[in-house]
């Protein structure tokens, strides 16, 4: 099994490695591709070049197995669309489970993505919820898809639905670039590489 991991990385920082890590471990996935976003057509533009953010996840995921940074949204011109996204990977990897990880956030939002209904074609999707979380009752269309063991995922491509608690990390990219625009150190909260980069490049200062 792949896992598709996407974000702006904007800094990449240890909220995103950790929950990446604890997937790849529980799901057994082959891989963990991380994909940054070009254009993410729900939020504002990533402060950092696509060229700087590919460098910081580089120096952030350095021996670590397993970890593959995938660029093919930043080599598509225009929007990145997670449903172009998934049809390419699936062109690539005809017979293997896709599972695309994304938060409770954005799967409280996922009716508003781009033909959202088609994400499902091409993978599973894992909802990374915290421990603890409650979920919501789903839809007739959410309840049939769901998956209630990781086995279901490895017997389908795609299709199914399922809901994997992770220790989340409360740490923001944007709460630290506003630190680091304060002068304020954000030590601890990403790779002491990624620190020194951005403190090279002189990034997310005012």
């Amino acid at each position: 099994m792949i896992g598709i991991f996407g974000g702006t990385f904007d800094p990449v920082h240890y909220g995103h490695l950790r929950s990446a890590l604890e997937v790849k471990e529980i799901f057994g996935l082959t891989e963990i591709r991380l994909l940054p976003s070009a254009q993410p057509p729900h939020r504002e533009q990533p402060a950092a070049t696509a060229l700087m953010r590919v460098r910081m996840l580089e120096l952030a995921i350095k021996n670590q197995p397993g970890f593959v940074i995938d660029t093919r949204e930043l080599d598509r011109a225009g929007q990145s669309y997670m449903v172009d996204t998934l049809e390419s990977f699936r062109l690539e990897f005809p017979r293997q489970p896709l599972l695309l990880f994304i938060g409770s956030d954005a799967f409280k939002n996922l009716t508003t993505w781009h033909q959202w209904q088609q994400l499902f074609d091409y993978a599973h999707i894992v909802v990374m919820t915290r421990p603890g979380f409650k979920l919501q009752e789903l839809d007739d269309y959410f309840t049939a898809k769901k998956a209630n063991q990781i086995k279901e995922l490895t017997q389908a491509p795609a299709g199914r639905l399922f809901f994997q608690p992770v220790t989340q990390l409360e740490i923001s990219a944007t709460a630290i670039r506003e630190m680091i625009a304060e002068k304020h150190s954000p030590g601890f909260l990403l790779p002491e590489a990624v620190i020194e980069y951005i403190r090279q490049h002189a990034l997310y200062e005012k």
